[in-house]
C-alpha cells in the first residue's frame, strides 16, 4: 500500500482508471518503468471489482503505456506513448553533431523543380499511386534483386514499418530488433503493445545465433537494417544475408521487415535477405536521408498479401500520399543530375565516416561506422565522456535511447563533418577517456 502513497489513482470504471493513470505518468508523478499496484491491491483502494483494474490495465497495455512482467507485475513502459517527445536543443556554440540529418548542401535543390512539375489538382476516385512513380521504384528494386511484383506507397520509412506491423502482428506479440537499434523503432512497438526482443549485433548486421534463438523462443516478426544502420551503421555482406536468410526460412511465417532508410546515399550496396517464395516480408525504402526529410514518403516491396493489407488500411485513413510529393519523387528519381548528386552524396559521406573512424583509432579508440551517417563508439560510460566533450564544443549524442542490452556508447552524426574537425574531435574523444574508460565491445 506504501506504493499508492506515491501516485494518485482514482476512477471507477475502466477508462476512468486507466486514463487517471495515464495523467499520472504523462505528469512525470509514475516514472518510466515503475511498477503499478496489483490488481487486487489497487481494486481494494478504488473499491472497484477487480476485473474493473484488469481491464484498465489491459486497454494501457494494448496501447503500449504499460508492460506485463509475468511474476514480477505491471509496469510502466520504458517509453510510453503517453507525450511526444521535445526535440532536441544543443546549446549555443556547441558544434551539433546529434541530429541525424543528411547534409543540406548534399540534398538536390527542390527550387529547381518548379517548371518540371505539373502539380495537377488530384480529385476523389483517381488512381492513388502515380504509375511511374511506382514503375521507377520497381526498376530500383529490381536493379537490387529485390522482389517488386507488389509495391506500395507510404508516408514514410515509420509509417511504412508500423502499417506492415498491424497488417500481420497483434498486442502482446514479441518482435525481434537490433541491439543497438533504433530508438523510434522501439517506441513504435511500445505504442503498439508489442514485446521488443533483442537480438546483439556486428558490423554486419544482426547475429544469426542470437536471432536463431529470439525466434524459436516465439518472436513473430523481425525488423532489420540492411545498411547504415542506426546507430551503427552496421551493414549486411553477401555471406550474412545468407546465413540470416537461412535462419528466418527455417521459420517461415516470422514477419521480415528491412528499413533501408538512407538507401542510394547508404554507402554501400543494397542487399536483402527478402525472396519471393517468403510467406511474409517488406522491405521499405524512405527517401528522407537521401533526398530530405521534408519528403515524406517510402516505397514498400513486399508479398502480395502484406501489400494488399497495407494498401487496404491506408485507404481507411490517410487515403494515399499526396500527389504533390509523389511528384516531387518522381522528377527527382528521373533526373540524372541529381543520380550523380547522390552518387557524390553517397561518396562524401563515406569519406566523412571514414576520416573520423580512421582518426579515433589512432588514438586506440574502436569505432564502428560501416555505412550510413554515424559513428559509434563504445564507452565505459556516457554521460562523463558527452560532459566533457560539450565542455571542448562538440554535441554529441549518448547511446542509451538506442541501448536496450548493449554496452554503453556515444553516437556522432559526421553528416556535415568536415576532414579537419575530424581530427580535432578523435583528440577530445580521446582525452575525454580515461584509460579504464576505453572498451572494445559493441
Amino acid at each position: 500500500m506504501k506504493v499508492m502513497l506515491q501516485y494518485t489513482i482514482a476512477g471507477e470504471d475502466a477508462r476512468s482508471i486507466a486514463e487517471s493513470i495515464e495523467s499520472e505518468i504523462r505528469e512525470g508523478r509514475i516514472p518510466q518503468g515503475a511498477s503499478l499496484p496489483t490488481v487486487r491491491a489497487l481494486a481494494a483502494t478504488l473499491k472497484v471489482s477487480p476485473t474493473t483494474v484488469a481491464a484498465a490495465y489491459r486497454m494501457l497495455r494494448t496501447r503500449g503505456v504499460l508492460s506485463a512482467q509475468g511474476r514480477r507485475g505491471t509496469k510502466v513502459s520504458a517509453r510510453p506513448p503517453v507525450v511526444a517527445r521535445p526535440a532536441i536543443v544543443v546549446r549555443r556554440g556547441l558544434r551539433n553533431l546529434i541530429q541525424g540529418s543528411p547534409d543540406p548542401l548534399l540534398l538536390p535543390d527542390l527550387r529547381a523543380l518548379a517548371s518540371k512539375l505539373t502539380l495537377r489538382p488530384r480529385l476523389y476516385g483517381e488512381a492513388t499511386n502515380r504509375p511511374q512513380l511506382l514503375a521507377l521504384a520497381r526498376e530500383q528494386f529490381v536493379a537490387d534483386h529485390i522482389p517488386a511484383a507488389s509495391l506500395a506507397i507510404m508516408g514514410g520509412a515509420l509509417d511504412a514499418v508500423e502499417r506492415v506491423l498491424q497488417a500481420h502482428v497483434r498486442p502482446g506479440d514479441r518482435v525481434a530488433v537490433e541491439d543497438p537499434g533504433y530508438s523510434e523503432i522501439f517506441d513504435l512497438l511500445g505504442a503498439l503493445g508489442l514485446i521488443v526482443e533483442p537480438v546483439p549485433i556486428d558490423d554486419h548486421g544482426l547475429r544469426p545465433d542470437h536471432l536463431e534463438q529470439v525466434l524459436k523462443s516465439g518472436a513473430v516478426a523481425c525488423i532489420l537494417t540492411p545498411r547504415a544502420q542506426n546507430p551503427t551503421g552496421a551493414a549486411l555482406d553477401g555471406q550474412r544475408a545468407r546465413e540470416l536468410r537461412k535462419v528466418f526460412d527455417e521459420h517461415g511465417d516470422v514477419l521480415v521487415i528491412e528499413d533501408d532508410h538512407a538507401g542510394p546515399v547508404a554507402g554501400v550496396s543494397a542487399l536483402t535477405v527478402c525472396h519471393p517464395k517468403k510467406e511474409r516480408w517488406a522491405v521499405v525504402r524512405s527517401v528522407s536521408k537521401s533526398l530530405g526529410p521534408d519528403l515524406r514518403l517510402a516505397v514498400v516491396a513486399g508479398d502480395a498479401t502484406t501489400i494488399a493489407r497495407v494498401e487496404g488500411r491506408q485507404s481507411l485513413g490517410a487515403g494515399w500520399v499526396s500527389h504533390v510529393l509523389q511528384e516531387i519523387v518522381e522528377v527527382l528519381w528521373s533526373d540524372a543530375a541529381v543520380t550523380k548528386k547522390l552518387q557524390a552524396a553517397a561518396e562524401i559521406y563515406s569519406a566523412r565516416r571514414s576520416t573520423l573512424i580512421n582518426a579515433i583509432k589512432e588514438h586506440g579508440i574502436v569505432a564502428y561506422g560501416y555505412s550510413g551517417l554515424n559513428v559509434w563508439i563504445p564507452v565505459r560510460e556516457e554521460g562523463s565522456v558527452i560532459t566533457s566533450l560539450s565542455a571542448t564544443g562538440w554535441a554529441v549524442r549518448g547511446g542509451e535511447r538506442y541501448r536496450i542490452k548493449s554496452a554503453p556508447a556515444i553516437r556522432v552524426t559526421i553528416a556535415t563533418l568536415q576532414p579537419s574537425e575530424a581530427v580535432q574531435l578523435a583528440e577530445d574523444i580521446a582525452r575525454s577517456l580515461q584509460p579504464d574508460q576505453r572498451t572494445h565491445s559493441v
